[in-house]
Protein backbone atom coordinates (compact mmCIF):
# COMPACT_ATOMS: atom_id res chain seq x y z
CA UNK A 1 0.00 0.00 0.00
CA UNK A 2 1.26 3.50 -0.91
CA UNK A 3 1.99 5.99 2.04
CA UNK A 4 -0.90 7.41 2.55
CA UNK A 5 -1.68 11.36 1.67
CA UNK A 6 -2.97 13.68 4.41
CA UNK A 7 -5.59 13.98 6.11
CA UNK A 8 -5.84 10.02 5.21
CA UNK A 9 -4.39 7.76 7.50
CA UNK A 10 -3.21 3.76 6.88
CA UNK A 11 -6.95 2.90 8.53
CA UNK A 12 -8.33 5.05 5.95
CA UNK A 13 -6.80 3.60 2.93
CA UNK A 14 -7.20 -0.30 4.69
CA UNK A 15 -11.07 0.93 4.58
CA UNK A 16 -10.73 2.42 0.52
CA UNK A 17 -9.49 -1.27 -0.50
CA UNK A 18 -12.79 -2.46 1.62
CA UNK A 19 -15.33 -0.01 -0.37
CA UNK A 20 -13.79 0.04 -3.97
CA UNK A 21 -14.18 -4.07 -3.58
CA UNK A 22 -17.50 -3.86 -2.56
CA UNK A 23 -18.62 -1.23 -5.15
CA UNK A 24 -17.27 -3.19 -8.04
CA UNK A 25 -18.32 -6.80 -6.65
CA UNK A 26 -21.77 -5.67 -5.73
CA UNK A 27 -22.82 -2.29 -6.90
CA UNK A 28 -21.42 -2.25 -10.42
CA UNK A 29 -22.37 -5.19 -12.03
CA UNK A 30 -26.13 -4.02 -11.48
CA UNK A 31 -26.37 -0.49 -12.20
CA UNK A 32 -26.45 -1.08 -16.13
CA UNK A 33 -29.82 -2.54 -15.12
CA UNK A 34 -31.27 0.24 -12.79
CA UNK A 35 -30.19 3.06 -15.01
CA UNK A 36 -32.47 0.84 -17.93
CA UNK A 37 -35.08 0.72 -15.30
CA UNK A 38 -34.84 4.18 -14.07
CA UNK A 39 -34.76 3.04 -10.14
CA UNK A 40 -32.79 0.90 -8.08
CA UNK A 41 -34.24 -0.75 -5.24
CA UNK A 42 -34.70 0.73 -1.98
CA UNK A 43 -33.01 -2.29 -0.09
CA UNK A 44 -30.19 -1.29 -1.48
CA UNK A 45 -29.97 0.97 1.47
CA UNK A 46 -30.68 -1.86 3.71
CA UNK A 47 -27.68 -3.86 2.14
CA UNK A 48 -25.49 -0.46 3.24
CA UNK A 49 -26.54 -0.16 6.29
CA UNK A 50 -25.45 -3.90 7.22
CA UNK A 51 -21.62 -2.79 6.26
CA UNK A 52 -22.07 0.44 8.70
CA UNK A 53 -21.74 2.28 5.72
CA UNK A 54 -24.65 4.73 5.65
CA UNK A 55 -23.26 5.75 9.54
CA UNK A 56 -20.00 6.03 9.18
CA UNK A 57 -19.13 9.51 10.98
CA UNK A 58 -22.63 9.12 13.23
CA UNK A 59 -21.81 8.36 16.76
CA UNK A 60 -22.20 4.71 17.86
CA UNK A 61 -25.06 5.48 20.03
CA UNK A 62 -27.41 5.92 17.52
CA UNK A 63 -26.20 3.19 15.00
CA UNK A 64 -22.87 4.80 13.24
CA UNK A 65 -19.48 3.31 13.08
CA UNK A 66 -17.95 6.41 15.19
CA UNK A 67 -15.40 7.33 12.48
CA UNK A 68 -14.97 10.74 11.34
CA UNK A 69 -15.55 12.71 8.16
CA UNK A 70 -12.83 11.39 6.55
CA UNK A 71 -13.60 7.74 6.26
CA UNK A 72 -16.58 9.44 4.99
CA UNK A 73 -14.79 10.92 2.22
CA UNK A 74 -13.33 7.78 1.13
CA UNK A 75 -16.48 6.43 0.52
CA UNK A 76 -17.72 9.24 -1.00
CA UNK A 77 -14.61 9.12 -3.21
CA UNK A 78 -14.95 5.65 -4.28
CA UNK A 79 -18.59 5.41 -4.95
CA UNK A 80 -18.42 7.18 -8.26
CA UNK A 81 -16.84 3.37 -9.50
CA UNK A 82 -20.93 1.96 -9.26
CA UNK A 83 -21.01 3.32 -12.98
CA UNK A 84 -24.01 5.83 -11.82
CA UNK A 85 -24.11 8.72 -10.97
CA UNK A 86 -28.06 8.80 -10.16
CA UNK A 87 -27.10 5.54 -7.47
CA UNK A 88 -24.64 7.73 -5.90
CA UNK A 89 -26.57 11.24 -5.81
CA UNK A 90 -29.43 9.07 -3.95
CA UNK A 91 -26.73 7.26 -1.60
CA UNK A 92 -24.99 10.70 -0.97
CA UNK A 93 -28.21 12.40 -0.80
CA UNK A 94 -29.21 10.26 2.07
CA UNK A 95 -25.70 10.38 4.00
CA UNK A 96 -24.49 13.43 3.16
CA UNK A 97 -27.29 16.23 2.62
CA UNK A 98 -30.71 14.92 4.79
CA UNK A 99 -29.23 13.36 7.69
CA UNK A 100 -26.34 15.95 9.03
CA UNK A 101 -28.69 18.43 10.09
CA UNK A 102 -30.82 15.75 12.24
CA UNK A 103 -27.22 14.74 13.43
CA UNK A 104 -26.39 18.15 14.38
CA UNK A 105 -29.46 20.29 14.87
CA UNK A 106 -31.62 17.49 16.22
CA UNK A 107 -33.34 16.93 19.61
CA UNK A 108 -32.68 13.48 21.26
CA UNK A 109 -36.09 12.20 20.39
CA UNK A 110 -35.74 13.34 16.89
CA UNK A 111 -32.10 11.40 16.13
CA UNK A 112 -33.92 8.06 17.76
CA UNK A 113 -36.45 8.92 14.85
CA UNK A 114 -35.24 9.58 12.39
CA UNK A 115 -31.32 9.65 12.10
CA UNK A 116 -31.09 5.66 13.94
CA UNK A 117 -33.71 4.23 11.41
CA UNK A 118 -31.99 6.13 8.65
CA UNK A 119 -28.41 4.71 9.34
CA UNK A 120 -30.07 1.55 9.66
CA UNK A 121 -31.12 1.63 6.21
CA UNK A 122 -34.63 1.63 7.60
CA UNK A 123 -35.72 4.99 6.39
CA UNK A 124 -34.74 6.62 3.38
CA UNK A 125 -33.55 10.74 3.46
CA UNK A 126 -34.12 13.87 1.72
CA UNK A 127 -33.43 17.13 1.60
CA UNK A 128 -36.20 19.83 0.64
CA UNK A 129 -35.26 23.01 -0.44
CA UNK A 130 -35.44 23.74 -3.74
CA UNK A 131 -38.21 25.26 -5.65
CA UNK A 132 -39.88 26.03 -8.58
CA UNK A 133 -39.06 29.81 -8.29
CA UNK A 134 -35.88 29.39 -5.88
CA UNK A 135 -33.35 27.70 -6.42
CA UNK A 136 -29.39 29.16 -5.98
CA UNK A 137 -31.34 32.11 -3.63
CA UNK A 138 -32.45 29.76 -0.77
CA UNK A 139 -33.78 33.32 1.02
CA UNK A 140 -36.57 33.34 -1.04
CA UNK A 141 -37.92 29.91 -0.61
CA UNK A 142 -42.56 30.44 -0.68
CA UNK A 143 -42.98 27.52 0.66
CA UNK A 144 -44.86 28.46 3.96
CA UNK A 145 -45.45 26.94 7.41
CA UNK A 146 -48.16 28.55 9.54
CA UNK A 147 -47.93 28.58 13.04
CA UNK A 148 -51.43 26.32 14.64
CA UNK A 149 -51.94 25.02 17.79
CA UNK A 150 -49.95 22.33 18.36
CA UNK A 151 -47.90 22.25 15.87
CA UNK A 152 -47.64 24.15 12.03
CA UNK A 153 -49.55 23.82 8.34
CA UNK A 154 -47.49 23.55 5.58
CA UNK A 155 -48.32 24.55 1.97
CA UNK A 156 -45.93 24.50 -0.94
CA UNK A 157 -43.66 22.76 -3.32
CA UNK A 158 -40.40 21.25 -3.68
CA UNK A 159 -38.78 20.12 -6.62
CA UNK A 160 -35.62 18.43 -8.07
CA UNK A 161 -35.74 16.54 -4.65
CA UNK A 162 -33.18 13.50 -4.44
CA UNK A 163 -34.97 10.50 -3.37
CA UNK A 164 -38.00 12.38 -3.18
CA UNK A 165 -39.96 9.60 -4.55
CA UNK A 166 -39.54 6.94 -1.82
CA UNK A 167 -38.05 9.58 1.24
CA UNK A 168 -39.72 8.07 4.42
CA UNK A 169 -38.97 11.70 5.76
CA UNK A 170 -37.67 14.99 3.47
CA UNK A 171 -36.16 17.45 5.94
CA UNK A 172 -37.52 20.32 4.79
CA UNK A 173 -37.22 24.89 4.30
CA UNK A 174 -40.44 26.69 5.07
CA UNK A 175 -41.00 30.14 5.61
CA UNK A 176 -42.31 30.68 9.31
CA UNK A 177 -43.23 34.74 8.55
CA UNK A 178 -44.33 36.29 6.27
CA UNK A 179 -41.25 37.90 5.00
CA UNK A 180 -39.17 35.00 5.13
CA UNK A 181 -35.77 35.42 3.72
CA UNK A 182 -32.84 35.52 6.15
CA UNK A 183 -34.44 35.44 9.35
CA UNK A 184 -37.50 33.83 8.41
CA UNK A 185 -36.78 30.42 7.90
CA UNK A 186 -37.33 27.19 9.81
CA UNK A 187 -36.98 23.12 8.96
CA UNK A 188 -39.94 20.79 9.58
CA UNK A 189 -39.12 17.04 9.55
CA UNK A 190 -42.19 16.06 6.75
CA UNK A 191 -43.23 12.34 6.74
CA UNK A 192 -44.95 9.75 4.28
CA UNK A 193 -48.25 9.47 5.05
CA UNK A 194 -48.71 12.88 6.30
CA UNK A 195 -52.61 13.94 4.63
CA UNK A 196 -51.90 16.23 2.20
CA UNK A 197 -48.21 15.56 1.54
CA UNK A 198 -47.72 13.68 -1.97
CA UNK A 199 -45.31 12.99 -4.86
CA UNK A 200 -46.48 15.12 -7.23
CA UNK A 201 -44.45 13.42 -10.08
CA UNK A 202 -40.84 11.62 -10.80
CA UNK A 203 -38.56 14.06 -13.02
CA UNK A 204 -37.04 12.50 -16.19
CA UNK A 205 -33.87 13.69 -16.60
CA UNK A 206 -30.46 13.76 -19.20
CA UNK A 207 -28.58 11.85 -16.31
CA UNK A 208 -28.66 10.41 -12.95
CA UNK A 209 -31.32 7.47 -14.41
CA UNK A 210 -31.50 5.45 -11.56
CA UNK A 211 -32.04 8.55 -8.85
CA UNK A 212 -35.46 9.30 -8.16
CA UNK A 213 -35.58 12.90 -7.95
CA UNK A 214 -39.24 14.08 -7.37
CA UNK A 215 -41.46 17.12 -7.39
CA UNK A 216 -43.40 17.12 -3.87
CA UNK A 217 -46.52 19.24 -3.16
CA UNK A 218 -47.93 20.35 0.17
CA UNK A 219 -51.19 21.14 0.49
CA UNK A 220 -52.05 22.03 4.18
CA UNK A 221 -49.99 19.58 5.83
CA UNK A 222 -49.97 19.05 9.95
CA UNK A 223 -46.54 19.20 10.82
CA UNK A 224 -45.95 17.97 14.77
CA UNK A 225 -44.15 21.07 16.54
CA UNK A 226 -41.66 18.03 17.97
CA UNK A 227 -40.80 17.81 13.92
CA UNK A 228 -39.46 21.19 14.04
CA UNK A 229 -35.23 20.78 13.35
CA UNK A 230 -33.30 23.71 15.08
CA UNK A 231 -34.91 26.95 16.47
CA UNK A 232 -37.54 28.76 14.79
CA UNK A 233 -36.45 31.06 12.00
CA UNK A 234 -33.09 30.11 12.61
CA UNK A 235 -32.68 27.53 9.33
CA UNK A 236 -30.95 30.01 7.04
CA UNK A 237 -27.78 29.23 9.48
CA UNK A 238 -28.70 25.25 9.23
CA UNK A 239 -28.54 25.59 5.07
CA UNK A 240 -25.51 27.38 5.69
CA UNK A 241 -23.30 24.96 7.91
CA UNK A 242 -25.35 21.80 5.48
CA UNK A 243 -23.58 23.82 2.28
CA UNK A 244 -19.91 23.19 3.49
CA UNK A 245 -19.73 19.02 3.70
CA UNK A 246 -22.22 19.10 0.57
CA UNK A 247 -19.65 21.02 -1.31
CA UNK A 248 -17.51 19.15 -0.70
CA UNK A 249 -18.76 15.90 -0.86
CA UNK A 250 -19.72 16.55 -4.89
CA UNK A 251 -15.76 18.04 -5.31
CA UNK A 252 -14.79 14.55 -3.47
CA UNK A 253 -16.96 12.57 -6.09
CA UNK A 254 -15.79 14.38 -8.58
CA UNK A 255 -12.38 13.35 -8.04
CA UNK A 256 -13.37 9.67 -7.48
CA UNK A 257 -15.57 10.14 -11.07
CA UNK A 258 -11.76 11.44 -13.15
CA UNK A 259 -9.88 8.75 -11.24
CA UNK A 260 -11.68 6.06 -12.80
CA UNK A 261 -12.27 7.83 -16.05
CA UNK A 262 -8.45 8.05 -16.19
CA UNK A 263 -7.51 4.65 -15.13
CA UNK A 264 -9.67 3.31 -18.02
CA UNK A 265 -8.71 5.41 -20.71
CA UNK A 266 -4.98 4.26 -19.52
CA UNK A 267 -5.71 0.68 -19.06
CA UNK A 268 -3.75 -1.50 -20.99
CA UNK A 269 -4.42 -3.80 -23.96
CA UNK A 270 -5.04 -7.20 -23.95
CA UNK A 271 -1.61 -8.94 -23.72
CA UNK A 272 0.39 -5.49 -23.71
CA UNK A 273 1.69 -2.88 -20.81
CA UNK A 274 0.69 -0.27 -23.54
CA UNK A 275 -2.71 1.82 -22.77
CA UNK A 276 -5.03 0.88 -25.34
CA UNK A 277 -5.80 4.52 -26.58
CA UNK A 278 -4.70 5.52 -29.77
CA UNK A 279 -0.72 6.52 -30.10
CA UNK A 280 0.30 10.09 -31.52
CA UNK A 281 0.33 13.60 -30.29
CA UNK A 282 -2.83 14.18 -29.90
CA UNK A 283 -4.11 11.37 -27.59
CA UNK A 284 -0.76 12.14 -25.75
CA UNK A 285 -2.07 15.66 -25.28
CA UNK A 286 -5.65 14.99 -24.05
CA UNK A 287 -4.57 12.23 -21.72
CA UNK A 288 -2.34 15.04 -20.28
CA UNK A 289 -4.56 17.63 -19.80
CA UNK A 290 -6.83 14.97 -18.08
CA UNK A 291 -4.31 14.25 -15.41
CA UNK A 292 -3.82 17.51 -14.94
CA UNK A 293 -7.81 18.50 -14.15
CA UNK A 294 -7.68 15.36 -11.45
CA UNK A 295 -4.40 16.35 -10.16
CA UNK A 296 -5.40 19.83 -9.51
CA UNK A 297 -8.66 19.19 -8.50
CA UNK A 298 -7.63 16.64 -6.17
CA UNK A 299 -4.96 19.03 -4.21
CA UNK A 300 -7.34 21.65 -3.95
CA UNK A 301 -10.12 18.91 -2.71
CA UNK A 302 -7.70 17.53 -0.39
CA UNK A 303 -6.62 20.88 1.18
CA UNK A 304 -10.17 21.55 1.57
CA UNK A 305 -10.91 18.07 3.44
CA UNK A 306 -7.64 18.90 5.65
CA UNK A 307 -9.24 22.05 6.88
CA UNK A 308 -12.59 20.92 7.11
CA UNK A 309 -11.55 17.81 9.77
CA UNK A 310 -9.95 20.00 11.45
CA UNK A 311 -12.93 22.27 12.37
CA UNK A 312 -11.12 25.36 10.45
CA UNK A 313 -13.26 28.13 8.43
CA UNK A 314 -13.09 26.00 5.17
CA UNK A 315 -15.66 28.11 3.08
CA UNK A 316 -12.88 29.50 0.46
CA UNK A 317 -11.26 26.26 0.11
CA UNK A 318 -14.54 23.76 -0.40
CA UNK A 319 -15.65 26.73 -2.75
CA UNK A 320 -12.85 26.43 -4.57
CA UNK A 321 -12.57 23.05 -4.78
CA UNK A 322 -16.36 22.72 -6.01
CA UNK A 323 -15.68 25.06 -8.82
CA UNK A 324 -12.37 23.45 -10.07
CA UNK A 325 -13.55 19.42 -10.43
CA UNK A 326 -17.40 19.65 -11.26
CA UNK A 327 -16.76 21.49 -15.19
CA UNK A 328 -13.52 19.49 -14.82
CA UNK A 329 -15.45 15.81 -14.36
CA UNK A 330 -17.66 16.24 -17.69
CA UNK A 331 -14.42 17.37 -19.64
CA UNK A 332 -12.26 14.72 -18.29
CA UNK A 333 -15.52 11.83 -18.60
CA UNK A 334 -15.98 13.64 -22.26
CA UNK A 335 -11.92 13.20 -23.03
CA UNK A 336 -12.93 9.72 -21.95
CA UNK A 337 -15.05 8.85 -23.87
CA UNK A 338 -13.64 10.08 -27.06
CA UNK A 339 -10.34 8.51 -26.50
CA UNK A 340 -11.72 4.62 -25.77
CA UNK A 341 -14.58 5.11 -28.88
CA UNK A 342 -11.43 6.11 -31.22
CA UNK A 343 -9.63 3.02 -29.54
CA UNK A 344 -12.22 0.57 -30.30
CA UNK A 345 -14.03 0.30 -26.65
CA UNK A 346 -16.86 -2.14 -26.36
CA UNK A 347 -20.30 -1.19 -26.62
CA UNK A 348 -20.84 -1.57 -23.17
CA UNK A 349 -17.72 0.47 -22.11
CA UNK A 350 -18.93 3.33 -24.64
CA UNK A 351 -22.35 3.65 -22.57
CA UNK A 352 -21.04 3.72 -19.28
CA UNK A 353 -18.18 6.41 -20.54
CA UNK A 354 -21.15 7.91 -21.96
CA UNK A 355 -23.40 8.04 -18.74
CA UNK A 356 -20.29 9.39 -17.21
CA UNK A 357 -20.58 12.45 -19.12
CA UNK A 358 -24.28 12.71 -18.55
CA UNK A 359 -24.33 12.52 -14.65
CA UNK A 360 -20.99 14.71 -14.74
CA UNK A 361 -23.48 17.53 -16.11
CA UNK A 362 -25.02 18.47 -13.04
CA UNK A 363 -21.81 18.99 -11.17
CA UNK A 364 -21.99 23.08 -12.03
CA UNK A 365 -25.49 23.37 -11.16
CA UNK A 366 -26.20 21.43 -7.78
CA UNK A 367 -24.87 22.52 -4.36
CA UNK A 368 -24.69 25.98 -5.62
CA UNK A 369 -23.65 26.73 -9.56
CA UNK A 370 -20.45 27.88 -10.61
CA UNK A 371 -21.61 31.21 -10.68
CA UNK A 372 -22.80 31.16 -6.78
CA UNK A 373 -19.13 29.64 -6.21
CA UNK A 374 -17.48 32.51 -8.14
CA UNK A 375 -19.31 34.97 -6.36
CA UNK A 376 -18.13 33.57 -2.64
CA UNK A 377 -14.95 33.80 -3.80
CA UNK A 378 -14.93 36.89 -5.09
CA UNK A 379 -16.88 38.65 -2.32
CA UNK A 380 -13.62 36.86 -0.07
CA UNK A 381 -11.49 38.43 -1.70
CA UNK A 382 -13.13 41.75 -1.54
CA UNK A 383 -14.48 42.41 -4.79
Amino acid sequence: MATPVPPFTAEHERFRAEARAYVAEELRPRTAEWERKRWFPTEVFEELAARGYLGLKYPREYGGRGADHVLDAVWTEELPRCGSGGLAAAIGAHTGIATPPVWKFGTEEQKRRFLAPAIRGEKVAALGITEPGAGSDVAGIRTRARRVDGGYVVSGSKTFITNGVRADFVVTAVKTTDEGGHHGISFLLLERGMEGFTVAGKLEKLGWHASDTAELAFDEVFVPAENLLGEENRGFYLIMANFQWERLQMALGAIGSMQACVERTLAPRDGSSRPAVANGQAARHAVAEMVTRLEAGRALTYEALRRFARGDDAVREVTLAKLATQRAAYEVAESALRLRAAAGASPEEIAELDRAARDSRLGPIGGGTDEIMREIVGRQLGL
